[in-house]
Protein backbone atom coordinates (compact mmCIF):
# COMPACT_ATOMS: atom_id res chain seq x y z
CA UNK A 1 0.00 0.00 0.00
CA UNK A 2 0.94 3.40 -0.29
CA UNK A 3 -0.52 7.03 -0.34
CA UNK A 4 -0.90 8.87 -3.15
CA UNK A 5 -2.81 11.67 -1.73
CA UNK A 6 -4.29 13.11 1.54
CA UNK A 7 -6.88 16.04 1.68
CA UNK A 8 -8.75 17.53 4.50
CA UNK A 9 -11.66 20.59 4.32
CA UNK A 10 -13.13 22.18 7.02
CA UNK A 11 -16.74 23.22 6.88
CA UNK A 12 -18.60 26.08 9.20
CA UNK A 13 -21.78 24.91 10.02
CA UNK A 14 -24.07 27.95 10.21
CA UNK A 15 -22.59 28.81 7.18
CA UNK A 16 -23.77 26.43 5.49
CA UNK A 17 -26.85 25.86 6.80
CA UNK A 18 -27.24 29.80 5.72
CA UNK A 19 -26.51 28.43 2.30
CA UNK A 20 -29.01 25.97 2.20
CA UNK A 21 -32.08 28.30 3.57
CA UNK A 22 -30.53 30.52 1.27
CA UNK A 23 -30.42 28.50 -1.83
CA UNK A 24 -31.95 25.09 -0.97
CA UNK A 25 -31.40 23.43 -4.73
CA UNK A 26 -27.89 23.39 -3.48
CA UNK A 27 -28.56 20.21 -1.74
CA UNK A 28 -29.90 18.73 -5.27
CA UNK A 29 -26.86 19.81 -7.03
CA UNK A 30 -23.99 18.77 -5.21
CA UNK A 31 -25.47 15.41 -3.45
CA UNK A 32 -26.61 12.63 -4.59
CA UNK A 33 -30.30 11.07 -3.85
CA UNK A 34 -29.01 8.73 -0.97
CA UNK A 35 -26.60 11.51 0.65
CA UNK A 36 -29.23 13.72 0.88
CA UNK A 37 -31.89 11.50 2.33
CA UNK A 38 -29.45 10.17 4.78
CA UNK A 39 -28.92 14.14 6.17
CA UNK A 40 -32.73 15.18 5.99
CA UNK A 41 -33.20 11.53 7.96
CA UNK A 42 -31.20 13.56 10.97
CA UNK A 43 -32.50 16.20 13.68
CA UNK A 44 -29.98 18.96 12.29
CA UNK A 45 -29.55 18.14 8.78
CA UNK A 46 -27.04 21.00 8.13
CA UNK A 47 -24.30 19.23 9.99
CA UNK A 48 -24.68 16.12 8.11
CA UNK A 49 -24.61 17.99 4.81
CA UNK A 50 -21.88 20.30 6.11
CA UNK A 51 -19.33 17.03 6.61
CA UNK A 52 -20.51 15.53 3.74
CA UNK A 53 -19.24 18.45 1.48
CA UNK A 54 -15.91 18.75 3.21
CA UNK A 55 -15.85 15.25 2.33
CA UNK A 56 -16.08 15.56 -1.17
CA UNK A 57 -13.57 19.09 -0.76
CA UNK A 58 -10.86 16.60 0.51
CA UNK A 59 -11.22 13.76 -2.10
CA UNK A 60 -10.63 16.53 -4.63
CA UNK A 61 -7.66 17.75 -2.77
CA UNK A 62 -6.28 13.98 -2.10
CA UNK A 63 -7.04 13.38 -6.05
CA UNK A 64 -5.11 16.78 -6.91
CA UNK A 65 -8.01 18.06 -9.14
CA UNK A 66 -9.82 20.07 -7.10
CA UNK A 67 -14.18 20.15 -6.92
CA UNK A 68 -16.25 20.90 -9.86
CA UNK A 69 -19.06 18.27 -10.07
CA UNK A 70 -19.77 17.36 -6.66
CA UNK A 71 -22.27 14.41 -7.12
CA UNK A 72 -19.58 12.04 -8.77
CA UNK A 73 -18.10 11.81 -5.34
CA UNK A 74 -20.51 10.30 -3.15
CA UNK A 75 -20.08 9.61 0.47
CA UNK A 76 -21.66 5.77 0.83
CA UNK A 77 -23.13 4.96 4.66
CA UNK A 78 -23.06 1.39 5.03
CA UNK A 79 -22.27 -0.58 8.52
CA UNK A 80 -19.69 1.51 10.29
CA UNK A 81 -17.57 4.01 8.93
CA UNK A 82 -18.14 5.81 5.77
CA UNK A 83 -17.00 5.28 2.34
CA UNK A 84 -16.37 7.01 -0.88
CA UNK A 85 -17.64 5.89 -4.45
CA UNK A 86 -16.19 7.93 -6.91
CA UNK A 87 -17.95 8.20 -10.65
CA UNK A 88 -17.17 9.87 -13.83
CA UNK A 89 -14.00 12.40 -14.21
CA UNK A 90 -12.77 11.55 -10.22
CA UNK A 91 -13.60 7.72 -11.00
CA UNK A 92 -11.01 8.73 -14.19
CA UNK A 93 -8.82 10.34 -11.87
CA UNK A 94 -8.48 7.84 -9.57
CA UNK A 95 -7.68 5.32 -11.97
CA UNK A 96 -4.84 7.16 -13.55
CA UNK A 97 -3.27 7.44 -10.27
CA UNK A 98 -3.48 3.97 -9.87
CA UNK A 99 -5.56 4.98 -7.04
CA UNK A 100 -7.56 1.65 -5.29
CA UNK A 101 -9.43 2.99 -2.37
CA UNK A 102 -10.01 6.36 -1.00
CA UNK A 103 -10.26 6.53 2.66
CA UNK A 104 -12.33 9.16 4.92
CA UNK A 105 -13.02 9.90 7.76
CA UNK A 106 -15.72 12.75 8.75
CA UNK A 107 -16.58 14.56 12.12
CA UNK A 108 -18.43 17.45 13.82
CA UNK A 109 -18.67 19.12 16.59
CA UNK A 110 -21.38 22.25 17.28
CA UNK A 111 -19.70 24.83 14.83
CA UNK A 112 -17.70 23.03 12.42
CA UNK A 113 -17.77 19.82 10.04
CA UNK A 114 -14.59 18.59 8.98
CA UNK A 115 -13.30 15.90 6.48
CA UNK A 116 -10.13 13.85 5.57
CA UNK A 117 -9.77 11.84 2.65
CA UNK A 118 -6.57 10.03 2.24
CA UNK A 119 -6.08 8.07 -1.50
CA UNK A 120 -4.33 4.95 -1.34
CA UNK A 121 -2.84 2.71 -4.27
CA UNK A 122 -1.85 -1.05 -4.22
CA UNK A 123 2.34 -0.03 -4.40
Amino acid sequence: MAIAGVGMDVMEISRFAETLRRRPRIAERCFTEAEAAYCLAKPFPPQHFAARFAAKEAVGKALGIGMTRWREVEVVRGRGAPSIALHGRYAERARTLGVERVHVSLTHGRDSALAVAVAETAA
